[in-house]
């Protein structure tokens, strides 16, 4: 039999494709470093999400409540009280107030699955999903299975990494539906700005389009920046949507858990779909995440660290020549490639130079060539304590100090 799949998944040309995707070069370069080279360890970061295991008394609510019969059954759509927790966290933290939980909130199995659904509620063959590029591809990879469109908005350095709504040409206004954006933004690290925000609420509301909003990071801030929603912007629930995860927040990425918050028809229709997919979390690990909702002192431990990394990571990029910025959220930095070395090396996109990065000095990070060549340092190596992080961070600078690097 001719087994032919689906042509959003190239029909019969699916598996021949000879393309190697970004990730998995990284993953080929570092193998290929740590046989070259298998007595220098090599130092990870592009790692994209936390070093460290979830807070032990998340954990002990979730072994508290994993053997409970009640929490057995199948949980569809989530359980009332996670629902409220998120309604209470989206106050205390966000400084959201009134959100429905029975109607503005349904969880997730993690945000992933929550951006492949969204365009299922909103694509139809021939619509536009306007996409900040670069970031996080999983909604716009379901717009094309599903014969919609997708307009890249590019985020550059000049525009501060927000997107120019204005560049936006009318013809493809007309066939837009849903722009997707994410701050604060991976790989970029940067914030919204309330102005931002209210630019994007108008820009919706008068091309009829809906904003979705990842907020993956929003909860990882530093230096005295705070928590931004879009949802605080008057008019957004009109028109929005935004995704939050307890993944980055909580150090909980494999427990999968996150919701969708916001515009109702919106989130009723993401339940209708949802409730056709899956059959809903663990309740016991929903339980576990209202803890942490309900504890968003964890979330400023976690800060705590990661603004104490990247204060070293800044420090130790600038003395060998980069001009960075300590990033404002997130726990990445997003740094524009250098033209070369000084030993005649030079290279033409972020792929070559985070390539060279491996093998010359076994340092891993991640490419991102979308707009512009950059790669992304990220904070989350592991490193247990101050006094290790401080030693991972000065290999960091000599390992780089040797390349000598041209700007």
């Amino acid at each position: 039999m001719d087994i032919v799949v689906a042509e959003r998944l190239g029909g019969r040309q699916f598996g021949k494709s000879t393309e190697i995707y970004k990730f998995e070069k990284i993953k080929r370069a570092k193998d290929a470093a740590a046989k070259k080279f298998p007595n220098i360890p090599i130092i990870d970061m592009g790692v994209g999400e936390p070093d460290a295991p979830a807070d032990p008394k998340i954990v002990e609510v979730l072994a508290a409540e994993a053997g409970k019969a009640e929490n057995r059954f199948y949980a569809d759509n989530g359980i009332a009280p996670f629902q409220e927790a998120a309604a209470r966290y989206m106050e205390k933290v966000y400084g959201v107030a009134g959100l429905d939980p029975a109607e503005q909130i349904v969880h997730g199995l993690g945000s992933k699955p929550i951006f492949a659904m969204l365009p299922m509620c909103l694509i139809n063959p021939g619509d536009v999903l306007l996409s900040a590029v670069p970031g996080y591809p999983v909604m716009a990879t379901y717009t094309r299975y599903l014969g919609g469109e997708v307009y890249p908005l590019p985020l550059l350095e000049e525009n501060g990494f927000l997107p120019d709504l204005g560049s936006i040409p009318a013809d493809v206004l007309g066939k837009a539906k849903a722009i997707y954006v994410n701050y604060p933004n991976n790989p970029t690290g940067t914030m919204a700005t309330a102005e931002f925000f209210r630019e994007l609420v108008d820009f919706a509301h008068k091309n009829d389009i809906v904003i979705v909003q990842d907020a993956a990071y929003g909860a990882l801030t530093y230096d005295g920046h705070k928590p931004m929603s879009i949802l605080s912007t008057e008019g957004a629930e009109d028109v929005a949507v935004e995704v939050h995860s307890l993944s980055k927040a909580y150090n909980m990425t494999g427990w999968r858990l996150a919701f969708l918050t916001g515009n109702k028809k919106i989130v009723k229709a993401y339940a209708t779909v949802k409730d056709n997919t899956d059959s809903g979390q663990f309740r016991a690990i929903q339980k576990a995440g209202i803890y942490g909702l309900d504890h968003p002192e964890i979330t400023t431990q976690i800060c705590e660290k990661y603004s104490r990394r990247f204060d070293l990571l800044v420090e130790a990029l600038n003395g060998v020549g980069f001009s960075i910025k300590k990033s404002p959220a997130t726990f990445y930095l997003y740094v524009a490639c250098p033209k070369g070395t000084a030993s005649g090396v030079t290279f033409e996109n972020a792929a070559q130079f985070s390539e060279f990065l491996i093998m010359e000095a076994q340092i891993s990070t991640v490419p991102w060539d979308d707009a512009g060549a950059y790669v992304r340092f990220s904070v989350t190596f592991e490193a247990d304590g101050p006094q290790a992080e401080k030693k991972i961070i000065d290999e960091v600078a000599e390992r780089l100090g040797r390349l000598k690097l041209v700007f």
